[in-house]
């Protein structure tokens, strides 16, 4: 096998998010779910930006996060999305590559416009997203660099795009080239919504062997599994993928891999400002350790770390510097 182009190349939505603070008031005034997320339509989007206060705006999504993150660590990264071209999917693809990352994806003329999602973040640091997918659910198969993907160390997948019809196409693509490459496979849940829409499919990969490391909340292993107890959830799931990840806020997390478990604390911060985007980081601290073959406690602690310093700010990015974090927390 040859080396590497990339530690990780993943395939996500190509999203804008436009962020703002908001009172529990509005967000119960606009029927909103605190804390959740919600596929809007273009109208339901315009809509809930009138109704915003002052935003900010930055490039975002999932696993574009994941990879933000691993990038900022030193990871080499390249990203797979479809962004239309437009304002925001010039905006998109600056910030990304802005960031070190590689992104090469042809952006789509015409209708609907990039992807945006509107977040309102409350007092307590929730945030409570809506999401209106736009060009990112038109990623085709054609889109994919076969050699990227099977010169990746793990490809990476966003479990929010399994849900159009067209990049849950490429994404299975995606696996099948990293697969014949003796690459890893990495997914993650992203939301349970996405699991009751398709478990079935979830499940099928995993029982194909066709799933390296899984990444889930407890929302969504209980979703999965059929497990309203955490304990039983990871039982029921740790024996069918060689590396299951799972997140528990402010209770750590979980790492179940080669029939042993390893936990770890959540890093103690002075003040959570807003919880967007910490999964996704997790994620990035977890696979930069993993990708240098560090034992999986080291991997949770890097992941820990990484998510605290999301939170403890707006925005799904780092404003610190993550090398340097790890250094001084890690040794």
């Amino acid at each position: 096998m040859t080396a590497p182009r990339y530690d990780v190349i993943a395939i996500g939505n190509a999203i804008v998010d436009v962020m703002a603070p908001a009172s529990d008031e509005l967000v119960d005034e606009l029927g909103m779910t605190k804390g959740g997320m919600t596929l809007v339509d273009a109208q339901q989007a315009r809509d809930l930006y009138d109704a915003m206060g002052p935003a900010k705006e930055i490039s975002g999504g999932s696993a574009a996060n994941t990879l933000a993150g691993l990038s900022a660590m030193g990871a080499q990264c390249a990203f797979v999305g479809q962004v239309a071209d437009d304002q925001l999917g010039n905006v998109f693809a600056h910030d990304i590559r802005a960031v070190g990352i590689d992104f090469d994806t042809p952006a789509r003329e015409g209708e609907p416009p990039t992807a945006r999602c509107l977040i309102f973040v409350t007092p307590d640091g929730q945030r409570t997203m809506n999401t209106f997918l736009g060009a990112s659910q038109f990623l085709p198969p054609a889109a994919l660099n076969e050699e990227a993907i099977g010169g990746a160390q793990i490809l990476y997948l966003e479990g929010y795009l399994w849900d159009p019809e067209e990049p849950r196409a490429a994404m299975r693509a995606a696996i099948e080239t990293a697969k014949a490459a003796g690459r890893k496979v990495a997914f993650t849940l992203s939301d349970a919504f996405v699991i009751d829409r398709h478990g079935d499919d979830f499940r099928a990969l995993i029982a194909d062997g066709l799933i390296d490391i899984l990444f889930a909340n407890e929302v969504e292993l209980g979703a999965l599994t059929g497990e309203a107890n955490f304990d039983a959830g990871v039982a029921a799931l740790k024996d069918s993928v060689p590396v299951l990840v799972v997140t528990r806020s402010e209770k750590g997390a979980i790492c179940a891999t080669g029939g042993e478990l390893y936990t770890v604390a959540a890093e103690p911060i002075e003040k959570v400002v807003d919880t967007t985007g910490a999964g996704d980081l997790f994620a990035a601290g977890f696979l930069f350790g993993h990708v240098r073959s560090e034992d999986p406690a080291r991997c949770l602690k890097r992941g820990a770390v990484a998510a605290a310093e999301i939170i403890s700010h707006y925005g799904a990015r780092p404003e610190t510097d993550l090398a340097k974090l790890m250094a001084e927390k890690l040794g």
